[in-house]
């Protein structure tokens, strides 16, 4: 018993000298890990910060590079708000953002539905001719879509910007990929107890589809809200100016005030930032593809 003892009370501290390099440079791994996230962390963070601080400081401090908060917010707000009709300017880009994404998502969301669910001969020709078409740059597109939307007398209306966005080829294919993961046995009950395409779509899929309409609300929203190129070409009144197009004229001026602008700029960015937190949980879902 006192050899035994003695034996494993010598393996004691050679089993304890094998462990600790391991666990030094696991220690090591993740300190760097962690570092370079934490730089990922501050540049992707800096911008916000610091357009947060210039609506706080005058013209002039922002473009010493003050990075403290200064007393101007007031100032900068009331100029906003006396040279920008901002009720105005802002329910434009509310109607627009939310009128286009829930037209966007009804429609792409059928599509996709329509695409992964009925199956034909050309179904993938049609679907690979769409997805070739994503290789398209917009830039490309501008000049026969203004002449179609001239044409029709849309010019300058909410309709010329939101018309042409609805059919979006990525949202289709996105609710296409999201929608294989759907149980069809669900789609098999429901038509056993007699509903109609219609009616699964509305009372089966989309319940169990949240998720995934929560990730394309968010994306669409965005992509509406800080459309840019198109709203600037077929929005000629001021009237019907954007949120977006009214920064970009503040940053035009010819003595640009970048306290205003960056207030401004807060303002534009507080609705997707808000859409986004309420929606956090089930965009990550629907992102990972999760249904329920």
């Amino acid at each position: 018993m006192t050899d035994t003892t003695m034996a494993s009370a010598a393996a004691k501290p050679v089993a304890r000298t094998s462990i600790l390099p391991g666990n030094f440079w696991g220690l090591v791994r993740r300190s760097i890990v962690y570092l370079l996230l934490s730089i990922a962390a501050f540049i992707s963070v800096f911008p916000f910060f610091w357009m947060i601080v210039g609506t706080t400081n005058t013209s002039a401090d922002i473009i010493k590079g003050k990075a403290s908060f200064g007393g101007a917010f007031m100032q900068n707000a009331t100029t906003f708000f006396t040279q920008v009709d901002a009720l105005r300017v802002f329910w434009n880009s509310a109607f627009i953002a939310v009128v286009g994404t829930v037209l966007t998502l009804a429609i792409s969301s059928l599509a996709g539905y329509g695409f992964e669910m009925f199956r034909s001969r050309v179904r993938e020709r049609i679907f690979g001719l769409l997805l070739l078409l994503l290789s398209i740059p917009f830039a490309a597109m501008m000049v026969p879509l203004f002449v179609m939307i001239a044409q029709a007398k849309l010019v300058n209306t909410y309709v010329a910007v939101i018309v042409p966005t609805v059919a979006s080829i990525f949202i289709i294919f996105y609710f296409r990929q999201a929608t294989k993961a759907f149980p069809s046995e669900l789609r098999d009950a429901a038509k056993i107890d007699g509903l109609k395409e219609w009616q699964i779509f509305l009372y089966v899929y989309m319940p169990v589809m949240r998720s995934t309409y929560a990730a394309a609300t968010i994306i669409v929203f965005m992509a509406n809200w800080n459309n840019y190129l198109w709203p600037l070409i077929v929005l000629q009144t001021a009237e019907n100016k954007t949120i977006t197009l009214i920064v970009s004229a503040l940053t035009s001026a010819y003595v640009p005030d970048y306290g205003m602008t960056l207030f401004a700029t807060v303002l534009a960015t507080l609705p997707t930032l808000i859409i986004f937190f309420l929606l956090q949980r089930r965009f990550v879902e629907g992102m990972l593809g999760a249904v329920k």
